[in-house]
């Protein structure tokens, strides 16, 4: 029997389902990989927001993550809501004891709904230690602005911030564009900058509000992509297209933001 390409999912659980873990799980199955998860924090939350957090401690998040690396192991890694210094310590700790590769660091700092999902101490340990061992990075348009501390209003501004945020020592920064200024958008264009070349992903703009999950599916489908050996380009390539397809098929759930349907 054929052994399955093993995706590492370490983030928060969304007791709605639309984001974090669950999620995550959505979207390495979907493309066609098995998920391995590690849970960081447990959020009380629905399409309206974020109600509750109860971060994990670090101990624990070891103890995860010595679970399942020292049995099945990891082809890829994708990290997304990392709420403690702790947490990213937990993390950076096991890339080095399993010489884990295929890093791809979604860079989780608030909730739809505007909530902070990370402590300053963490974003500091995150730029410092994590990014420098990550095979790519996924900010938003906020995120960036955050990593970089640049203004964007502009495509050209998410090429100057993915500069500066590639000084921080990952390899490969792609900057989604979903959040850029603008009344009226035809399309949705994210930047992908792997220190020599700038490449740019265009889909048509598709208007809802159910857009939840959309940072947590992107990553994980790239992660999937990288493990299954494809290049970061072609990784990108495919994780636009899934979330365009997740976002034209999103539910109408709840009455905030609804999740997006990656098996659309």
């Amino acid at each position: 029997m054929k052994k399955p390409v093993t995706i590492l999912c370490i983030g928060g659980s969304d007791s709605g389902g639309g984001a974090g873990i669950q999620a995550d799980l959505k979207a390495v199955s979907a493309s066609g990989c098995y998920a391995l998860t590690v849970i960081t924090a447990l959020t009380a939350q629905n399409t309206r927001g974020v109600c509750d957090i109860s971060p994990v401690s670090k101990k624990f998040i070891t103890a995860q993550l010595d679970a399942v690396l020292g049995d099945i192991g990891a082809d890829a890694v994708k990290t997304g809501m990392l709420m403690t210094a702790g947490a990213v310590e937990a993390v950076v700790k096991a890339i080095g004891q399993y010489a884990l590769r295929n890093v791809v660091v979604d860079p989780v700092m608030t909730a739809k709904g505007g909530r902070s999902m990370m402590q300053e101490k963490a974003m500091k340990a995150l730029v410092e230690k994590l990014l420098p061992l990550a095979c790519v990075v996924t900010p938003n348009i906020p995120e960036a602005q955050a990593l970089a501390r640049v203004k964007i209003r502009s495509v050209a501004d998410m090429k100057r911030a993915a500069a500066v945020i590639r000084e921080s020592g990952v390899k490969n920064v792609v900057i989604k564009g979903g959040h850029l200024p603008g009344r009226r958008k035809s399309v949705s264009t994210d930047i992908l900058y792997d220190g020599k070349t700038y490449y740019e992903f265009t889909a048509d703009w598709i208007e809802t509000r159910n857009t939840h999950g959309t940072g947590c599916t992107y990553a994980s489908v790239l992660a999937a992509s990288v493990g299954r050996g494809k290049s970061v380009v072609n990784a990108v390539k495919e994780a636009k297209r899934l979330v365009t397809r997740a976002i034209k098929h999103s539910l109408d759930l709840g009455e905030g933001h609804g999740p997006v349907n990656i098996a659309g």
